[in-house]
């Protein structure tokens, strides 16, 4: 026992949590991953403000650009571009950092696009949108994969946005076919342009119904439009404030928790779940999940992820993360519900490292038939630290691995 290393016990938990053949390359995927996807493209959204600010306040816009000897864009194009975009990839970022596939198409396109104002001006307030473009550009597509979410609107949100288009059709449509009893409307523009200055009720009166047809269909816009937008108003962002409240009661969302890769999850809370949390740190992103609200609430501060479910339930995994996750703890004072949840954590990520801690010795050949990849009995270790502690049989840091070799496991299997 005396040549056992006194940093032992540090290794096996390095071992249990960051197993070397899990973690390769991790400082490169910190700086090139779905997190830095989504800021980088913040900072493209924020630049191309700043860009298309720049050029609508040019009396005169010159295109001296390589790509304008090429290609003759529109000069309205050039000038409302940059502030267009810029608000479009305010709603893409959104999406990414929810992680939505329709969000990553979406960014794709308009990083294209976004290329060729830069291009096509060629100012020096450009040059910074385009170096972050083509950086971020990269990075969007190789990291395609982990943008994966489906858009899942509910059934309220899709008729809310079909009422909203339906309206504007209807409102193109009419208006248009009532041209001739509108004063200065004259094409399909004027008529969505009437549309949707009446449905955001600014009326600014240059076009003005004239006929008392044309003002009864104004105020069907006017009703429709207004119900419609309210109920989408509500339809959309009323989950987001859900969830923010939910947030301030302690209570993470599947959302807000999207982004997270190569943390550790902790299916419920126990006796040791305090010092796990104490000794993992600030080195890696922690979430707990327990379906007590109690523990949530006092868990606040603390640090860490934490997400209201059964430790149980496979739905709950996936919102945890585990198909991304670097390992699982299971440590509840139960363990009929832990071998539960080890079941269901390889139905969901077969080769995910679990490590399971029973609160019963007669318990752990059960954790490993389930397929815990290690299980370990915090009472008994504890009981024969204290024991050997106190007859001075050696410091207690080189006992875990005697511990280990008398239950029978091998402290190489770990690794």
């Amino acid at each position: 026992m005396d040549n056992v290393p006194k940093d032992s016990s540090e290794r096996t938990l390095e071992d249990v949590f960051y197993p070397a053949d899990r973690i390769p390359f991790v400082e490169w995927d910190e700086l090139s991953g779905a997190k830095p996807t989504v800021v980088l493209t913040g900072v493209v959204a924020l630049l191309a403000f700043v860009t298309g600010l720049s050029n609508l306040s040019q009396a005169s816009l010159a295109l001296n650009g390589p790509l304008a000897a090429v290609v003759d864009l529109p000069l309205p194009f050039v000038r409302f571009g940059g502030v267009l975009f810029a608000f479009i990839l305010g709603i893409v970022t959104v999406g990414l950092q929810r992680r939505k596939r329709l969000a990553w198409r979406v960014a794709a396109v308009v990083f294209l696009g976004l290329t060729l104002l830069p291009l096509a001006t060629f100012q020096p307030t450009d040059i910074p949108l385009l170096v972050m473009t083509l950086v971020t550009y990269p990075l969007v597509v190789r990291n395609r994969h982990r943008f994966d979410q489906s858009l899942d609107l509910s059934p309220i949100q899709i008729a809310s946005l079909s009422a909203i288009f339906g309206v504007v059709l209807y409102g193109t449509v009419g208006a248009y076919g009532l041209r001739g009893q509108f004063l200065e409307l004259d094409s399909w523009g004027d008529a969505v342009y009437y549309v949707v200055v009446t449905i955001a009720t600014v009326g600014y009166g240059d076009i003005t119904p004239v006929t008392a047809e044309a003002r009864w269909f104004s105020l069907s816009i006017i009703l429709f439009g207004t119900g419609a937008f309210t109920v989408a108003v509500g339809a959309l962002i009323g989950p987001a404030i859900e969830s923010r409240m939910a947030t301030a009661f302690g209570v993470m969302t599947a959302s807000e928790l999207t982004l997270l890769e190569d943390h550790i999850v902790v299916l419920g809370y126990g006796d040791v779940t305090a010092s796990l949390l104490e000794e993992l740190g600030d080195e890696t992103e922690v979430v707990v999940v327990t379906p007590d609200e109690g523990t949530v609430a006092s868990l606040q501060g603390e640090g860490v992820n934490l997400l209201t479910g059964d430790p149980t339930d496979e739905d709950i995994f996936r919102d945890a993360r585990v198909g991304t996750a670097n390992g699982v703890v299971v440590g509840s004072n139960d363990d009929a519900r832990d071998v539960l949840a080890v079941i269901a954590t390889k139905n969901v990520n077969p080769d995910i490292r679990t490590v399971a801690a029973a609160t019963d010795q007669k318990h752990v050949e059960k954790f490993r038939a389930v397929g815990a990849d290690e299980v370990i009995n915090p009472r008994s270790i504890g009981g024969r630290l204290l024991g050997q502690s106190v007859l001075g049989r050696g410091p207690t840091e080189s006992l875990l691995t005697e511990i280990e070799t008398d239950d029978g496991s091998n402290p190489a299997d770990s690794e």
